[in-house]
Formats: C-alpha cells, sequence, structure tokens
C-alpha cells in the first residue's frame, strides 16, 4: 500500500540521481525536507546511483534519464536486474515518446516531468514503492498518442506475405514482453489478478506490478482499455 507523506511508520528511504548540481540538491532539500522521506545518498551519474543503491539499500530511486558516464536506461536496465525490489522513478526534462517508452520498457516504474512539484514527486515515490505506476500527464499523453499513432498489423502486413503458420511471429506490440501479453491475454479472458496469480504460480504484488507496466505501455486507463487494447492486437 502507499505510504502517505506524514504517516506513521518508517519513512521511505530513497536515493536521487541527476547530473545537475542545483537540480540535485535542490530536490535532496525538498524531498528530505518532507514527512515521511528520507534521503539516503545522492548521486551526479548512474554509476554513483548503483554505488549508493547497493550501500543503502534504500525503497526507491529517483533519477534522470541523461546523465554522464552511465545514462538513465543504462542504470534502469542494471537496477532491475540487480536491485528488483528498488521502485524506479524517472524525472526528467523529456517526454518525448522514445524516452518514455524506453524508460518503462527498460523497467522503470514511473515516469515524471520536472515541473512535477515535490509533493507530485513525493507521492509518485510513495505509489511506486507500492508497486503502483504514477505516469506523468505530459508523458502520458505523449505515450497515447506514439500508441494512437501505430498502424495495426493488418494495416501493414504487405500483400502476398506467407500464412500464419510459416511466418515467423510477430514480436509482441509497444514493447511488451512474453509475460506481459501472456498476462494481457489472461485478463482479457476476464481472469482477476488472484487467478491469474495462482495460474502463474507468481505472487498477487508480482502481477499488480506486471499489469501497471501493460497499462502503462499500451496506454491503458483501466482493464477495460486494456481488454479492448488486447481484443485489437489479437491478444487472448
Amino acid at each position: 500500500m502507499t505510504v502517505p507523506a506524514g504517516s506513521a511508520g518508517p519513512p521511505l528511504r530513497i536515493v536521487i540521481a541527476d547530473d545537475q548540481a542545483s537540480v540535485r540538491e535542490g530536490l535532496v532539500l525538498l524531498l528530505g525536507g518532507l514527512p515521511g522521506i528520507e534521503v539516503a545518498g545522492a548521486a551526479a551519474d548512474g554509476e554513483q546511483a548503483l554505488e549508493l543503491v547497493a550501500e543503502h539499500e534504500p525503497d526507491a530511486i529517483l533519477l534522470d534519464l541523461h546523465m554522464p558516464v552511465l545514462d538513465g536506461i543504462g542504470a534502469i536496465r542494471r537496477l532491475t536486474v540487480e536491485h528488483p525490489g528498488v521502485a524506479i522513478v524517472v524525472l526528467t526534462t523529456y517526454a518525448d515518446d522514445s524516452s518514455v517508452l524506453d524508460a518503462l520498457h527498460a523497467g522503470a516504474r514511473s515516469y515524471l516531468t520536472k515541473d512535477a512539484d515535490r509533493t507530485d514527486i513525493a507521492r509518485a515515490l510513495h505509489a511506486a514503492a507500492g508497486g503502483l505506476t504514477v505516469i506523468d500527464p505530459r508523458a502520458h499523453a505523449t505515450l497515447l498518442a506514439a500508441t494512437a499513432a501505430k498502424p495495426s498489423p493488418s494495416e501493414t502486413a504487405p500483400t502476398g506475405t506467407a500464412s500464419a503458420g510459416t511466418a515467423p511471429a510477430a514480436p509482441p506490440p509497444d514493447g511488451l514482453t512474453q509475460r506481459e501479453v501472456e498476462i494481457l491475454a489472461l485478463i482479457a479472458r476476464g481472469l482477476t489478478n488472484s487467478e491469474i496469480a495462482a495460474q502463474l504460480f507468481l505472487s498477487s504484488h508480482t502481477i499488480k506490478t506486471h499489469i501497471n507496466r501493460i497499462f502503462a505501455k499500451t496506454g491503458s486507463r483501466d482493464r477495460a482499455a486494456a481488454i479492448g487494447y488486447a481484443h485489437r492486437h489479437n491478444i487472448g
């Protein structure tokens, strides 16, 4: 569950990574001054961020995408593999579809732009640590536009192609992983989260995390929208 700032309980421990000293120090002051958040460390690049995460084992990390030594996408990929329990929240100036999709595909749980205020950032960090996904309105609009602009497979398939039985399998749309496609198919069949978890032998928390990423990648606001997406892409 998301722990609102100021509530009882241990504070949310975070690491901040941004190559601009003024931004980094400002975030430390802004977020560190909020009840319910403890800034465990601040890094100037992706490598430093990984070192601080290994040292402090925070609940979440707030990081920029464009950093020296190791950029944000590279850091996200390594964090996902080396520290899967750390919730990753992107805070960047970029809201183009490539940046948003690359970050989400790499394993970021939430995506914010730098016009977000400290309350929004704190809320996103708590939500991400609780397994939820928060997408900045600008980034979400970009994601929806990118998804809507992509023609369906039937529109792009050239005439005279091999039959379905002989053609190679097309990669999943919009960067969905095979596991996410599998879960989306079960959603389209009407299964609940607990039923999906039981069928795939996964925890309910893991299923919820996958579903949040499916929603983000497909631009779905809710389960009904995700089912509509599945039907349009012949998933399920």
